[in-house]
Parts: C-alpha cells; structure tokens; sequence
C-alpha cells in the first residue's frame, strides 16, 4: 500500500496516469463541525495501481492532482459521487470530467434504487467489505493499517465495479441513458449555495410577501455567516428557528429572546442585534419572486389515475430492468396524471420510449391494464379497435 504525503510523490503519480483511460477516486473527509468538508484522503486508483493521498500532510501541494482531474480524456469514476464532487469543485474550481458515477450506472442496469457500494461490490464481485472502520476520525494521525486498508478498498473494488456496469451499458446500448443524470452531477450550481437563494431550501406554506421577505433575509445573512466561519448552517440558526424570528418580525432585543432557543444574552449580543438590524432591512417579496406554484387543472379521480400511472410504472421497471426513480419521480406521476405535460422529463429522451408515451396513451383511454392470475398485463388496441394483450418484448 502507498500513501502519498509528499508533492513529489504525487507529481509521481500524476505522471504515470497521464494517459490512463479512467481513474476511480473517492475520499474520506469530515463535515459534522464545518460548513464545508474537510478533506482528509483521497483513495485514487488507475486500471492497475491503487494510492492513498493524505490530504493533511505538512507540505503536500495537491495542485500537481489537478491536471488528471482537468484532463479530458480520462474518465473519472465515483460511486455515489456528490459530495466527493463538492470537495473537488471547493478545492480546485471545476468539477472533474468526464464523469461515471457507479450507483447511477447501476439503477440504469437493474440493481434497484440508489444500490449501496457494498451491497453493488458483493452482487457484481463477490466480496464482502469490511466496514468496521466506516465512522473512523479521519483527520486523526496515524491512522491505522485497517484504516487505511477499509479507504484502498472502495476504488480498489471499484474498478470490477466499474468495468461490469460500463460494458453492461454498452452491451444494452444505454450509454446514453445516463448521460442526463450525469450532466446533472457536473453542474456547478448543484454544490454551490448563493445566499439569496438559501431560503428556498427552507420548506414553507405561507404566501405572505412580508414574512417571505424576511425570512429570505434571514436565510442570506445565516448562509453568508455560515460560509464566512466554515460552519454548519444549522448550529447558527436552525430553519425552525428562522420561520419563527420572520412569522413574529421582533423589533428589539427583549422580543427577540422570546423566540425558540434564544437567550437573552444572545438577544442582546452581537447576534442578536444583527438579527434585528437583517428584519429592519428587509423588503416584501415581490411578484416574480414569491415562490412558484402553478395552477394544475383538477382532474377527475386524479388520485386513481396517479395509482394507475405507478403500476404501469412498475411494470416498466421491470420489463426494462431500471429502477423506477430514474424513469419517473412521484411528483411527476402526480403531475401527469393532473393532466401535465410540459416540462416532465419522463415524457423525453429514453424515458419517453419506455414508459412516458404508454402513460399518456393510459391516460388518453388508448392503452389499459389487466389483470391475469399471474400477471398485470397491457391492453391495446389492435384492428377493429379491439383490445389485445401487448406482446412480450422477449
């Protein structure tokens, strides 16, 4: 096992995979006491060599990773990779492309929803992982062999990993059926909040202007803080906490303390007087801001259709062995069966041939479903406007 803690060696190995065809890279990093995750190890492996990188050695420059991660013609492979994406994007300004993410490729290949690396390592390989060492303090120094070993072992059986799901594609001709999902992991935005758009994380059912305005405030000056002392939003200020200040809108220190966890020491404190002076400043909402909720056409028994919508759903899962999630999300099958059309990305693209053209015919009264002793079958319409089993597609 090598474990790089020097920019020499690093730059040592940057150079041997310069031509590699793909490189699988994970990281071990810590989040529960900061705003951005602190990273302590990169596990990078190419077709053969397998490294361990010790992101908190003294002197270590990993900027001599950055070519490997910028070049284009290496495909970078992570599993369930999204917050190891985050880390890279934080410490090098660009999400690393292009891109192959394990857990995607394997809901596309029939190993069900958001399959669990070692659950995906055990169907695909065989093997079981040691997971012992799975809340270990990675910043810690020196960790110890089994550490090590348990951080080597997700990109070491990564690459089988890889290799089976990536030929399986191919094999299926789905190389394609991936490739939204993967754009979507490579947005910058995905990773990056802008503190003027925090508050729309934040679940609310008020329409109020007033009381929107100020809880967008409040959320953009807690992002801003967040971000400025690399500490978790929620240890300043939780969410509850901020509908709370902007429904009651206090005015001074001595109505502030009454909010949820608030004392008056921190009312009256610098914090608390930034508090105030944040509602003071804050405006209504205007009409293009206020959250977007369209008007959706009520629908007769939307309820049973949206049912009907989810066995048809399931059955083309099943016929094409793609786990549900990736063809059409609940919303979605809600929001047909309302009667939408626009915007859904089930009626686009691979999903359209799968299942969205079947729903809308289903809805439409052109396709039906019936039950068999064994089975839930597809009815169509042949000639004569007589319905017909569909025929298997085996």
């Amino acid at each position: 096992m090598q474990v790089i803690s020097d920019s020499e060696s690093l730059a040592a190995f940057t150079a041997r995979h310069e031509d590699a065809p793909y490189l699988l890279i994970d990281t071990e990093f810590l989040r529960e006491q900061t705003y951005y995750p602190k990273l302590c190890l990169i596990q990078i492996a190419g077709p053969e060599e397998a490294v361990i990188i010790d992101a908190l050695a003294k002197g270590l420059d990993l900027e001599h990773l950055r070519p490997l991660l910028a070049d284009q013609k290496i495909i970078k492979v992570f599993h369930a990779g999204r917050q190891d994406l985050e880390i890279f994007l934080k410490l090098f300004g660009f999400v690393p492309t292009p891109l192959f993410d394990t857990q995607i490729a394997a809901m596309v290949c029939g190993f069900g929803e958001q399959v669990a690396f070692d659950t995906l390592v055990k169907r695909i390989t065989g093997a079981h992982l040691d997971k012992v060492s799975r809340f270990t303090d990675w910043a810690r120094r020196p960790l110890s062999r089994r550490q090590l070993d348990y951080a080597l072992a997700d990109v070491v059986h990564l690459r089988p990993v890889y290799q089976e799901l990536a030929g399986s594609l191919q094999q299926r001709g789905r190389e394609n059926w991936v490739e939204d999902e993967m754009q979507a992991l490579t947005q910058p935005s995905l990773y990056v909040v802008e503190p003027e758009r925090a508050w729309e994380r934040i679940k609310v059912r008020s329409r109020d202007p007033r009381f929107l305005g100020r809880l967008k405030a409040l959320a953009a000056w807690r992002e801003g803080e967040a971000q400025e002392r690399d500490l978790p939003r929620q240890r300043l200020l939780k969410d509850e906490q901020l509908q709370e200040i902007a429904a009651h809108n206090p005015s001074d220190a001595e109505s502030l303390a009454h909010a949820r966890g608030f004392s008056r020491q921190a009312a009256e404190g610098k914090f608390g007087q930034r508090i105030l002076a944040v509602l003071a400043e804050a405006e209504p909402l205007d009409s293009e801001q206020m959250p977007k909720r369209p008007d959706r056409p009520t629908v007769v028994n939307a309820g049973p259709r949206g049912d009907l919508l989810r066995v048809l759903l399931r059955l083309a899962s099943e016929r094409h062995s793609v786990a549900p999630r990736l063809i059409a999300s609940n919303s979605e099958i809600d929001r047909l069966a309302a009667g939408e059309r626009d915007g859904l990305n089930s009626l686009t693209s691979w999903r359209a041939a799968v299942f969205g053209h079947d729903a809308v015919a289903l809805l439409e009264g052109r396709l039906a479903l019936a039950s068999s002793e064994r089975e839930v079958q597809i009815l169509e319409q042949g000639d004569g406007n007589a319905w017909q089993v569909r025929a298997s597609e085996d």
